[in-house]
């Protein structure tokens, strides 16, 4: 007798085809919340993985800048509109924050972020309006402008900016259910969990008829007033919107240094966000969020490590204006492609063609940190440890071992080019 009976088998298929039914209309909407389940359980975990406090620190700065590049790119991959002045409200978001949080007037301190944010909207409400009059160009021109302004401002006015010192403040003040917001373990979550509303509210605001519209006068304003659409309106809500969430991560921002300086509100800010996002990927979602990421690591953890750290994002910079225009996010479904098919097809050639190309980095940048040491060192010195070993910029034999393997690494990346 076959098992099981025909008549119980058909029976079975008749539920699970009736329960498939079921289910359909909910699958694009568990499809869609997948990837935010799994960014949410990535800021759960990341503490556990990374406990030390530095790794704390950095994990919240690395929260911080993907909201502000996040913000930035409304402006610029979304909006079409190229700003230089974007460390303005960020800088006056942390403003509002750290004055509140001097003042001691009881606000919460989970709940200055959005103070922050009110501050940054209100001052991008009234310059955007003026900015947003006009795209290309002579929008980045006068953010430009404002940018100064605003910078110069801060420098002439101590009492309220705290002049090169700046103002600090102590987020400590006083515990709500065993919360005070001192560990770097607390922090870090409320960071994490801003960092997560924010990334949600702004994809949500890219799915708005503004966020579709924004894109619609990014690509032709022309036609877009065409179908009465108005574009000055439409480029200063955006700018309203970037404003509002920069003002959140300049407060966080606040909250986790203790301390806030004329220099947030300058140019060189103003300036990485844009090289961040750029390098991220501006024309995707989630480019601004690795570009965030590779701020912090570049800024913070790449400038301890070497002094030609800007050096190498410059050369990074370029070479990915160059073949990556699309940044690190157009890259991304290639490797994962490329890296399928090599796991399917092992090649020696791949491995070889990899290690040269290892070599001849090494090699260079061996030569890059040898004459950065050479130059920033004291008369009589030149030491540099490198994995524990103690090299001395001043002796040939550095060189001479730096300069042979970026030659090996060339010079076999071009015998296996001209084998290909």
């Amino acid at each position: 007798m076959a098992w099981p009976p025909p008549e119980l088998a058909a029976r079975l298929a008749a539920r699970l085809a009736a329960r498939a039914r079921l289910v359909e209309p909910f699958a694009p909407h568990v499809n869609a919340a997948l990837p935010w389940l799994a960014y949410a359980l990535l800021l759960a975990l990341l503490p556990l993985v990374f406990p030390g406090g530095y790794a704390l620190n950095l994990l919240a700065q690395m929260g911080i800048a993907v909201i502000a590049c996040l913000s930035y790119n409304i402006l610029l991959g979304q909006g079409g509109m190229l700003s230089f002045g974007h460390a303005v409200y960020t800088g006056l978001g942390a403003y509002a924050a750290i004055h509140l949080l001097a003042a001691g007037w009881g606000v919460p301190v989970s709940l200055l972020p959005l103070a922050g944010g009110a501050a940054a909207l209100a001052a991008a409400a009234a310059l955007g309006w003026v900015c947003a009059r006009h795209g290309g160009g002579v929008f980045a021109m006068m953010t430009l402008g404002m940018g100064e302004m605003v910078a110069a401002i801060a420098l002439m006015f101590p009492a309220v900016f705290g002049g090169e010192a700046g103002v600090p403040a102590d987020r400590v003040t006083g515990e709500v259910w065993g919360i005070s917001f001192g560990p770097p373990a607390q922090m870090y979550a409320l960071a994490a969990a801003y960092a997560f509303a924010c990334t949600a509210l702004m994809y949500a605001f890219t799915r708005t008829p503004l966020g579709r519209l924004l894109g619609a006068v990014r690509d032709s304003a022309e036609r877009a007033e065409f179908i009465g659409c108005n574009p000055h309106r439409v480029r200063w809500l955006g700018f309203c919107v970037a404003g509002f969430f920069a003002g959140v991560a300049g407060a966080l921002a606040a909250l986790l240094f203790e301390i806030v300086t004329p220099e947030s509100l300058g140019a060189q800010r103003s300036g990485a966000y844009l090289l961040f996002v750029f390098l991220g990927g501006a024309g995707a979602f989630t480019g601004p969020m690795l570009g965030g990421v590779l701020m912090v690591l570049a800024t913070v953890w790449l400038s301890e490590i070497t002094p030609a750290w800007t050096l190498y994002m410059g050369l990074a910079f370029l070479l990915m204006v160059m073949y990556a225009p699309g940044g690190l996010a157009s890259l991304l479904p290639g490797m994962r492609r490329g890296l399928a098919g090599a796991l399917r097809r092992p090649q020696a050639r791949h491995a070889a063609l990899a290690l040269a190309w290892a070599a001849l980095l090494a090699g260079l940048i061996a030569l890059v940190e040898l004459l950065y040491r050479l130059q920033l060192a004291p008369a009589g010195q030149g030491g540099w440890a490198l994995a524990g070993i103690s090299v001395n910029a001043r002796q040939p034999l550095p060189w001479l071992l730096a300069a042979a393997v970026a030659a090996a690494g060339g010079a076999a990346i071009a015998v296996m080019r001209r084998g290909k």
